[in-house]
């Protein structure tokens, strides 16, 4: 078996780039090289600032040989009296075969013309030639960049190619305008460590013998001698630290030979929040903070980064990191000492200068906005007077530091720096925390906010944006989706169902519609439509990938084309899960099979009567004289025993107590339809078929007070 080396060495790729690159190269070659039929033993994708590779072990030396069936002309066209045609001659001679070999096939189109080909497999050399421009032209990325005079395209020039067949170079020719870069064995070492250049001899020892160039190629290994360093100068220096994702896999992006440097800095600089430091250290500078305990968050004057140089000269690395570090805290201290000179609500004036959205005006007139939002989710909550004036004070403030010093240079400290400025100028400390858990989560897998003034402050705003938004008609198409729309709604039902609010989102999304609708002269129905529509695709992606509800499910509680279903869905959206999830329980743990048959054979009988989904009392409905046979009377008085364990589910949400019920009579509605005194529902007799189907009608109207059984499917 063969083993296969390509490198494409470049200048220094993006760290973005270079963990994209990894990920469609280990997708998209085992993709390859299966769709031209070569197997391997394993596909390892390496990376690091200065080149991308892929060690391929266990190729075959070519294809396997292979059948293909090919279709020719129709027969008709082919053969006329049983000879063959120019068609027929000219499609033979085109697959290099006999006439003799021609096959006549029926298919759904007719009869037409098949040749069997044996096809000998190509030598592996030849393929991967041809796949290899494909494989470096294919990665997609932000920005790439073209370089020298061609129109080639990458993220940054490609300097060098490696391309290694077992011990031989592999030809292969990238050319680039009037520059042709050639695959050689030859390549680079680290640039500080081993400025040399490296032959590689066998594609096999590509890992280490970069190595012993001082290049850790495997971007797992170096994330692993990260976080070993990195900790173990963390207590070295008498704490702990957090490995944060983004942080880590960042700089072991960053880096081909990883060191860990201890810098310090002034304890006076440990007065400012450990968030502003943490800020500065993390996303500026790419630093590892340095705790003095690990679950706590009291820092110490020092930090850790993760060295490309030579680790002889830690000092010299540690003072240049120091001095830049030193500055970015100053700024953050003078900043953060003027912010808190003033209450933070002198700040709500400067918010008339911030531009919301062109056509909606400022973000002082968002704020207006969320206030009277957040006021009609405290009345529907019904709220105590107390509780309502801190929710309309959180909303007043909840953007006001957006104008602050500190937020002006750190974008990502708005909502922290609110709490921060909100309890230095004397405000509740409810208010001040809900400035901060508004804007949670800030994105999938993110925290929700745990007070209710946070929550009820968080669906305020992100309701006004996705009213706003789509009353401008700025609604998302595709993946386009440039007000994060989609994001927002997602937030306003788990933050729901988080916190178990019993809001009316129907209500809710007309009352803002109609505000909006008046002041910017739109149409107001169509608004309400569209927003109520976009919630509804909202809930059935949040329940089937969140929730884990299968789909069938989901369009069950949701129903398809349900008016009665959707507004009950928007109308309380805790109802909606609580039935998604107890249908998902009972599927898994077998009731659901109990009772579906029943059920869902009455659901369908049921609509060829007339009955209402409304009608779930049978005796004012119900003729009980047209009986004819003992089932019916058996299965009127299940209905009646059913009447009170819906209305309880109904009211309680313990759906439980419908379907235990409807378990407990599914033997009798069974015996009425296949039972010894089973009955015809379609009865000559109109009313008695009309007596009968309503019975049918109201089971299903029970059984539809958890979920439409019609839109189930049986052992999916």
């Amino acid at each position: 078996m063969t083993a296969f080396l390509l490198e494409v060495g470049t200048e220094e790729l993006p760290a973005s780039f270079l963990s994209d690159a990894i990920l469609q190269w280990r997708s998209r070659i085992p993709q390859s090289l299966a769709a031209n039929s070569l197997s391997s033993a394993s596909v390892e994708v390496y990376g690091t600032p200065r080149r991308l590779a892929v060690l391929i072990t266990g190729l075959p030396s070519q294809q396997p040989d292979r059948e293909e069936e090919i279709k020719g002309p129709p027969a008709q066209a082919a053969f006329k009296n049983g000879q063959p045609t120019p068609a027929a001659t000219g499609f033979a001679k085109k697959q290099g075969v006999d006439i003799t070999t021609l096959e006549i096939r029926p298919t759904e189109k007719g009869d037409f013309v098949f040749v069997k080909k044996s096809i000998p497999g190509r030598p592996v050399a030849e393929i991967l030639t041809e796949l290899i421009p494909e494989w470096i032209s294919g990665l997609e990325g932000k920005r790439l960049m073209r370089w020298g005079n061609g129109d080639m395209k990458f993220s940054r020039p490609i300097r060098w190619l490696v391309a290694l067949l077992d011990d031989r170079i592999l030809p292969i020719e990238l050319v680039n305008g009037s520059k042709t870069i050639t695959s050689d064995r030859i390549t680079s070492g680290h640039r500080v460590l081993h400025p040399a250049t490296v032959t590689i001899s066998q594609a096999i020892d590509y890992v280490k013998t970069l190595r012993d160039a001082a290049v850790i190629v495997d971007p797992e290994e170096r994330a692993n001698i990260i976080q070993t360093a990195v900790q173990a100068a963390a207590e070295k220096a008498g704490g702990s630290t957090v490995f944060y994702p983004d942080l880590l896999e960042e700089v072991t992006n960053l880096v081909e030979y990883p060191s860990a440097v201890v810098g310090k800095f002034e304890p006076e600089f440990l007065e400012l929040p450990t968030e502003v430091i943490t800020e500065v250290m993390v996303t500026h500078q790419r630093y590892f903070p340095v705790f003095k305990a690990a679950e706590s968050k009291e820092l110490l004057p020092n930090f850790i980064t993760v060295s490309n140089g030579d680790p002889t000269k830690a000092d010299i690395i540690a003072v240049g990191n120091e001095r830049v570090i030193r500055a970015r805290l100053a700024d953050g201290k003078f900043f953060y000492k003027a912010d808190s000179a003033k209450p933070l609500i002198s700040y709500l004036p400067q918010l008339e200068t911030v531009t919301f959205q062109e056509e909606l005006g400022s973000v002082r007139d968002k704020v207006d906005r969320i206030v009277t939002i957040a006021d009609y989710i405290s009345r529907q909550l019904e709220l105590e007077p107390n509780k309502r004036e801190k929710t309309e004070r959180a909303a007043l403030l909840c953007k006001a530091d957006l104008v602050s010093q500190m937020v002006y240079e750190f974008p990502e400290l708005q909502g922290i720096m609110g709490e921060k400025y909100a309890l230095a100028s004397g405000e509740d400390a409810e208010v001040a925390s809900a400035i901060v858990q508004h804007y949670l989560p800030t994105g999938a897998g993110d925290i929700l906010p745990e007070t209710l003034t946070g929550q009820i402050v968080g669906l305020a705003d992100r309701l006004d944006t996705l009213v706003s938004i789509f009353g401008l008609g700025l609604i998302p198409t595709g993946s386009s989706d440039p007000f994060a729309l989609r994001r927002a709604a997602n937030a306003v039902v788990n933050i729901t169902w988080f916190a178990n609010l019993p809001i009316n989102l129907e209500k809710l999304l007309t009352q803002i519609a109609t505000d909006f609708a008046a002041k910017y002269h739109k149409e107001q129905d169509k608004l309400i439509a569209a927003l109520q529509e976009f919630f509804l695709q909202r809930i059935r992606t949040l329940l089937q990938d969140e929730k884990q509800i299968d789909y069938d499910l989901v369009n069950a509680v949701l129903g398809e084309n349900d008016r009665e279903y959707t507004e009950r869905a928007l109308q309380d959206l805790l109802d909606v899960r609580d039935r998604a999830l107890y249908l998902q329980q009972i599927r898994k743990d077998g009731t659901l099979d109990k009772i579906y048959e029943t059920v869902n054979r009455s659901t369908r009988l049921a609509a060829q009567g007339d009955l209402d989904f409304q009608q779930l009392e049978p005796t004012s409905l119900i003729q009980p004289e047209l009986f004819q046979k003992s089932s019916e009377q058996a299965f009127y008085n299940a209905l009646l025993e059913l009447v009170p364990q819906t209305q309880a589910a109904k009211e309680t949400r313990n759906y439980q107590l419908l379907i235990a019920t409807l378990e407990k009579i599914a033997p009798t509605v069974a015996s009425f339809f296949d039972g010894e005194d089973s009955v015809l529902v379609m009865d000559p007799n109109p009313d008695i078929k009309r007596n009968r189907l309503h019975l049918l009608g109201l089971l299903r109207n029970h059984a539809r007070v958890l979920a439409d059984f019609g839109a189930i499917v049986k052992n999916l």
